[in-house]
């Protein structure tokens, strides 16, 4: 019996990584080593920052920050993309765990830790079954303003961290008005060390966007700490972090956890993918490489699997952290790589002096990230170029700011599928004329263009299904009402029309019999693919007559010339 044994190639095609590592350029070595201490100098402050946000210990920031990475490089697809904590993702996995802890901490961080195992599975399912397509599903002006919300969210429910109050949560409007009530008993040392390094960070990203902002923020905040005792002040401090490599850990769950995981693992899955792959793509395409959208799907998975396994939350692409790689000059994925030895040396060695870290800061960070998440220019853009897109991405904004980024998620959802609706159910057409120099073209758009006596040519730019049945027989209907004249045949352009269900067989059906009992004769032509064989299998193709159906236009037509434009 012979032994079973992997080859290389089968090795690369489940772990792309090993290609990286097998063949890697050792002139790369020097950026990718430069570009990964960068990231990594960026990444323990901005986890520590978004545990906070996910209501985690400071210390499961950083584990979420340390294999992640490790693990995209082996399975990825990008050369320049770091998957670390995301602050969409957190929002998520705070909104999903925090009703169902009811304030236990341990149970809490188990549910973290489920939500992420959870969430790593349903993306390698979801990659596994070619389901990258879901990348495309919420378009980009609702998922920018899903982002938006989300990140004005995080900007107000910070405002009352960075200057030492306790304000109840609950909801942008809400939280504005408990803050206002709570503003004259601010902590006067905390406001000013947090507005004074939000103010740092924004400059800093004005000014100097190479230097790692969030770094400095963190150093600067606790030297000012250790040295002038402000935590002796009042400044709160995130406290001691333990030192060492986090241990896996088994979560317990109770059965009454799992719908309310399941359904957050799902939400996360498709926001933190579809914003990923808008980075991953971004960069591919300013390097000149291609990403495999399935694969990374996978890797997406794959990461979630090893942060829970090692007590982190889950992860997604993290635009800033890219940027830090891309513009530090990290080549390949050995950036990442280089990026978890870093944050391996500082959770062993250097946790002591984190403890002095303020919370302001942690809130200052998180303010200026949010501020770089809310994307204003595209906002102004769809409002010249697109309303109705407009008013998606505000209806999204607006559903994060009232109702929360789960309920978000479900107004995302349900605008993407309405969207599509509204497109599928009205698509665009054409009544087409004949020119010298291209053929037939859309009369509405080809000044040149004639139609053709006795003749209406008219083009449907969608599949033919039941949700556009009868716009379609309605615009049919329409458009030989507008004819100068009666005309004798109706053809129609078919090769725009790639799908036919029963219900759109059986218009067809019917607008033959329609137009017939009016004189007109129904003529299709160009039809293929799977609108030609449901016209077959349907029995349409033999109601209508098989000889009305024509291989080009210029054959319909030249047919309706040969009978002197009576109907057969």
């Amino acid at each position: 019996m012979a032994g079973f044994s992997l080859s290389v190639p089968t090795i690369q095609t489940w772990l792309p990584g090993v290609h990286l590592l097998r063949t890697y350029d050792t002139k790369n070595l020097g950026s990718d080593v430069v570009a990964g201490l960068s990231v990594a100098a960026v990444a323990i402050p901005i986890g520590i920052a978004y545990a906070q946000l996910a209501g985690a210990p400071p210390e499961v920031g950083i584990y979420s920050a340390f294999l992640a990475p490790v693990a995209y490089a082996l399975f990825g697809s990008s050369r320049q993309l770091i998957v670390n904590p995301d602050a969409a993702a957190c929002a998520i996995v705070a909104a999903t765990t925090a009703p169902l802890a009811a304030g236990d901490p341990a149970k809490f961080a188990d549910l973290s830790i489920l939500l992420t195992l959870f969430t790593g599975v349903v993306c390698i399912a979801a990659g596994i079954a070619r389901f990258g397509f879901i990348a495309n599903f919420l378009s980009r002006p609702i998922l920018v303003g899903y982002l938006n919300g989300i990140a004005i969210s995080i900007i107000v429910g910070q405002l009352a961290k960075i200057i030492g109050v306790d304000v109840a949560q609950g909801g942008v409007f809400r939280t504005l008005g408990n803050l206002a009530r709570q503003i004259t008993s601010l902590h006067w040392t905390t406001a000013i060390v947090g507005l004074s390094l939000l103010a740092l960070l924004l400059l800093l990203k004005r000014f100097a966007p190479k230097v790692p902002g969030p770094l400095v923020a963190a150093v600067v905040s606790i030297v000012a700490v250790y040295f002038f005792a402000l935590n002796a002040s009042g400044v709160r401090t995130i406290g001691t972090i333990p030192a060492g490599l986090p241990a896996p850990h088994i979560p317990s769950i109770a059965a009454a956890d799992l719908g309310p995981l399941a359904l957050g693992a799902v939400t996360i899955m498709l926001v933190s993918f579809c914003s990923m792959m808008t980075t991953a793509r971004g960069f591919a395409a300013k390097n000149g490489y291609r990403i495999d959208p399935n694969r990374d799907l996978m890797a997406l998975g794959v990461c979630d699997l090893v942060s829970g396994l090692t007590r982190g939350f889950v992860v997604s692409g993290a635009d800033s952290r890219t940027a830090v790689a891309d513009s530090a000059g990290g080549k390949t994925q050995m950036t990442s790589i280089f990026t978890s030895i870093a944050i391996a040396v500082v959770l062993l060695f250097l946790t002591a002096p984190l403890a002095y870290l303020p919370s302001a800061a942690l809130a200052a960070i998180l303010i200026s990230s949010s501020i770089g998440l809310f994307d204003l220019h595209s906002l102004r853009r769809y409002y010249h170029v697109s309303k109705p897109e407009f008013r998606h991405a505000m209806v999204a904004m607006l559903g994060v700011m009232t109702i929360g980024v789960l309920g978000g998620v479900v107004i995302a959802v349900g605008l993407a599928i309405l969207r599509l609706l509204m497109l599928g159910s009205k698509p665009h057409d054409a009544v087409l004329g004949e020119t010298e120099a291209d053929g037939f073209v859309n009369i509405a758009t080809e000044p040149s263009a004639k139609p053709i006596s006795g003749v209406v040519i008219y083009r449907f730019d969608a599949s033919l299904l039941f949700f556009n049945a009868d716009y379609f027989a309605s615009r049919v209907r329409q458009v030989i009402s507008d004819a100068g004249s009666k005309p004798s045949v109706f053809v129609l352009h078919a090769e725009s029309i790639p799908v036919l269900d029963i219900t759109g067989a059986s218009v067809l059906e019917s607008l033959h019999v329609e137009l017939a009992q009016a004189g007109i004769e129904l003529r299709i032509a160009k039809s293929k693919g799977v609108f030609r064989i449901m016209l077959e299998q349907s029995g349409v193709a033999d109601t209508i007559g098989r000889e009305r159906l024509f291989a080009s236009i210029r054959a319909a037509v030249d047919s309706h010339s040969s009978t002197q434009g009576g109907p057969t």
